[in-house]
């Protein structure tokens, strides 16, 4: 196991009704902003239960913000924060809100005539300071409630970049299943893949004698496969959108990927067909996910034949048609979900792959993996292999 420093300091408040105990949360003289998505949270109600538990502290709101959050909106909100000197940010929705909110807090404390996407050009490294924040989670998927990172996207240029850094890292997070309900199939969809994928970025890499992370990424893949397929036919059974929920922030906390390698290059390449053709991004890593392990199925072996036996069982053949069986469960577990996996599925026919890899280089994602050993050439042939 590799040396580690592990701070997750986020409040998690998990269960039925806990939206009673958000005002113990913020400062009693905080100036809060709400920060929300599309309008859902007002048609489902969650935003009225949030509003009516602030009730006497000073709140404004800012809506619109939509998934693969925009530079371009955010930045009207960062005005918002600081002319109206807010104190405190909630986010109410999903990871899209939340990565938003996360670029708001930072980009308010940024001196006037700085522009605020150097915190994308720097990664985070340059945060000094943030509003502090915290989160009603409508839907699991990226683990944002409880970590430091976030991806933003850029409009004029077609850029889609992360940054993480400790100041955006939420002081608490809402987590009530039951407002997970009404989400659409699609999100409900997106959100197990995403959180499989960020599971399997930090566990399909190779060993380190890591024993505590990997059976607790097998219990969430594991998890994930068994519950997945249920929140989709069975929409309003608790306990299987609790585990659900509890699955998602449970992937990207920090927790199992403490000590061990971890890849991400699934999620690089992926934002490259976000920010070109606008698929969801767990839509890209179902695209990227199948053919990065075949292309890397060597310098993964260990792992992947691990992962093969323990999350589904494939323990009869040779290695090599363990680990095709190992990619091709993955691959139809996606595809059950309905969130297909290939460019074509989505009427891509691969002509942008010249540009996907301009992209790439461009944003110095040139040597990508657990091993950096991802070239741009690599990732042409896992673009490719994924038509």
């Amino acid at each position: 196991m590799n040396n580690f420093n592990l701070h997750t300091p986020t409040r998690i408040l998990f269960g039925k009704g806990v939206i009673t105990d958000l005002r113990a949360q913020i400062p009693a003289d905080a100036r809060v902003l709400i920060t929300y998505g599309g309008g859902s949270v007002k048609k489902t109600g969650v935003l009225d239960q949030v509003l009516s538990a602030l009730k006497g502290l000073d709140v404004l709101e800012f809506g619109g913000i939509e998934p693969n959050p925009s530079y371009e909106t955010l930045m009207k909100a960062v005005k918002i924060a600081r002319d109206e000197k807010v104190t405190f940010l909630l986010a109410v929705g999903g990871g899209s809100v939340l990565d938003g909110t996360k670029f708001i807090a930072a980009a308010a404390h940024y001196a006037d005539g700085v522009d605020p996407w150097q915190i994308l050009e720097t990664r985070g490294s340059e945060i000094q300071s943030a509003i502090p924040m915290g989160s009603v989670l409508t839907l699991p998927a990226t683990g944002s409630e409880s970590n430091n990172g976030a991806v933003i996207s850029r409009k004029t240029t077609g850029d889609k970049q992360a940054f993480k850094n400790p100041h955006v890292q939420p002081v608490f997070a809402i987590l009530d299943p039951v407002y997970t309900y009404t989400l659409p199939p699609r999100q409900v969809a997106n959100g197990v893949v995403d959180a499989f994928v960020h599971t399997v970025e930090q566990y399909v890499t190779y060993p380190v004698n890591a024993k505590i992370q990997d059976r607790f990424a097998e219990g969430i893949l594991q998890t994930l496969v068994e519950e997945g397929p249920k929140a989709l036919a069975e929409p309003e059974n608790y306990d299987v959108r609790a585990n659900v929920m509890w699955a998602a922030t449970q992937a990207l906390n920090g927790l199992i990927g403490a000590g061990v390698p971890q890849d991400w290059a699934t999620h690089m390449l992926g934002h490259e067909l976000t920010a070109m053709h606008g698929l969801d991004h767990a839509q890209t890593l179902a695209i990227v996910l199948p053919a990065l392990w075949n292309e890397k199925r060597d310098a993964k072996r260990a792992k992947l034949l691990q992962y093969g036996e323990r999350v589904w069982n494939i323990t009869e053949g040779s290695e090599e048609e363990r680990i095709d069986a190992a990619i091709a469960a993955t691959r139809n577990f996606f595809e059950q979900l309905g969130v297909p996996t290939h460019l074509s599925d989505y009427g891509l026919d691969g002509s942008s792959i010249p540009a996907l890899l301009a992209k790439l280089e461009a944003h110095h994602m040139t040597r990508l993996g657990e091993k950096q050993d991802i070239t741009l050439d690599v990732s042409r042939r896992i673009y490719e292999a994924a038509r």
